[in-house]
């Protein structure tokens, strides 16, 4: 498989790459992103720009997007201390800006998109960020995508991976050397940045049952990749 990857500086980017690169099952990987990753490997080729959404709008911009079979699309940033307007840019305007992209360059292709747990479809709860990403998934549905939407809970860093943000890096440093027992004692409560990788290509290769999966579902999918 080609797959796409979006986000791959982040926490859980970082890990699906991870993955990507081990997998037998990717023969490459195209990243495309703000900052170069700093990795070198036969499978991964690299689409730098410092503005994604005016990457999106650049003439040619599909024929250099298609022929892929996966798109992996794990940008995202905490709702934490962002104004509205840039979550919602961010979050909703800047994803839907990529998917319909490749819907038009790669119509059926598998969108892979990391929501979260709680996310609000019907739009209307009190959350703020619970609705927008309510949003994303509802109309990342509505374009002619394999769309698959991952709602992790808690997850895990591993393999030297961190956060960058200074309150979950915070949270990692008191949970690490605990998750060995968390996750005996509620496994489908946690997943990992290992554990979403491999589910991610589990799922682009031979699908899921439906359209959300949570850490249950994500751990599962994983499971079944080894």
């Amino acid at each position: 498989m080609r797959v796409l990857l979006f986000g791959a500086t982040g926490m859980v980017g970082r890990g699906v790459l991870r993955e990507c690169l081990r997998s037998p099952e990717i023969s490459r990987v195209l990243v495309v992103g703000r900052t170069p990753t700093g990795l070198a490997h036969p499978k991964l080729r690299e689409l730098t720009h410092p503005d994604l959404a005016e990457l999106m709008n650049r003439p040619g911009i599909e024929d250099e997007l298609s022929g892929y079979d996966a798109c992996f699309y794990c940008l995202g940033v905490s709702s934490a201390g962002l104004n509205p307007e840039t979550y919602q840019r961010i979050t909703h305007d800047l994803t839907l800006t990529v998917a319909r992209v490749l819907a038009d360059a790669s119509p059926g292709l598998t969108f892979v998109y990391v929501s979260g747990q709680g996310t609000d479809t019907s739009e209307r709860g009190r959350s703020r960020w619970a609705r927008v990403k309510g949003r994303t998934e509802n109309d990342l549905l509505a374009l002619p995508l394999s769309t698959y939407l991952f709602r992790p809970g808690y997850i895990q860093p591993l393999h030297g991976i961190t956060s960058r943000t200074f309150l979950y890096r915070a949270l990692h440093s008191v949970t690490t050397p605990l998750f060995p027992l968390i996750r005996r004692l509620a496994p489908d409560q946690v997943t990992t940045t290992e554990a979403i990788g491999r589910a991610m290509v589990s799922v682009a290769a031979t699908g899921a049952p439906g359209p959300y999966l949570d850490n249950r579902s994500i751990n599962g999918a994983a499971a079944r990749s080894r």
